[in-house]
């Protein structure tokens, strides 16, 4: 189900408290098992180039890799099989033309898969892509994470001479079991001065135009869609190696955008 809507989200205690939300989209994926996601909403990415880092899925449009588990989530499903010249299958979810958001805060509640070659992620692109490319568009990495690496999530920016292997980045690890155990917060805070990245209202990374490289642009200031996909394989990870990890499902519990009704420090 898809909610429009302005109410008053509850601070956590590591948000400043001169801090508050308010919340106007949210995709809490009530429906049918078996049903697609929202078409008004989440649009395939269809293909199996590669997508320019040597994915080896093919993204498709069908419900055997994208639809909704009838209890209130999302599930991508990346499958072993060959289907248009790849050897596995997946989903890339797009809102491009359809949703976007500019400052505020963005957030979803996942369940990452475990398994060597698997590749999760919740990222944004500026809606400029398609214009002036990538990364002049800008990325906006909320969460990625390594099949083979369970027990760490990463959070990453890349923009016009800070992208690819010299993006900016941090990442969490957990202690004790690992973020596949169970459903956890992903977010980002978005406005002209700084991104913060947060995990379960822990604040894992932060990032200000005084910390691009010398000369680099800051291209954050614009709109963003959002994606949703489960690659498998890449220069990102290892190569699959157990068969026995597919289907792989990577589960979203809920995406939400809020807006920000009183300014922080």
């Amino acid at each position: 189900m898809i909610v429009w809507l302005l109410a008053c989200a509850a601070p956590s205690a590591d948000v400043p408290l001169d801090t508050s939300w308010s919340l106007v989209w949210e995709d809490d994926f009530s429906g049918a098992a078996g049903s697609p996601p929202d078409p008004s909403i989440w649009v395939p990415d269809v293909g199996g180039d590669g997508w320019g880092n040597e994915q080896l899925e093919y993204n498709t449009d069908r419900v055997e890799n994208a639809s909704l588990d009838g209890e209130g989530r999302l599930a991508i499903v990346a499958r072993e099989e060959s289907y248009q010249g790849n050897a596995y299958t997946s989903a890339r979810l797009t809102t491009n033309g359809t949703l976007s958001t500019g400052a505020g805060r963005v957030e979803a509640d996942l369940r990452i898969p475990v398994g060597t070659g698997l590749w999760p992620a919740f990222w944004m692109l500026g809606t400029d892509f398609e214009e002036v490319g990538w990364p002049a568009c800008g990325e906006i990495d909320i969460m990625e994470a390594r099949g083979e690496d369970p027990d760490t999530v990463n959070a990453t920016v890349h923009g016009p001479g800070y992208s690819g292997a010299a993006s900016i980045g941090d990442s969490l690890s957990r202690r004790e079991g690992t973020w596949a155990d169970d459903f956890h917060t992903y977010a980002v805070d978005i406005d002209s001065e700084h991104l913060a990245f947060w995990v379960d209202e822990q604040r894992v990374h932060v990032v200000r135009p005084g910390d691009l490289p010398a000369g680099t642009p800051w291209v954050f200031d614009g709109e963003w869609f959002l994606l949703l996909n489960l690659a498998v394989g890449g220069n990102y990870v290892e190569e699959p190696d157990d068969p026995s990890v597919f289907p792989a499902t990577f589960l979203i519990d809920a995406v939400r955008i809020y807006e920000r009704t009183q300014a922080g420090p």
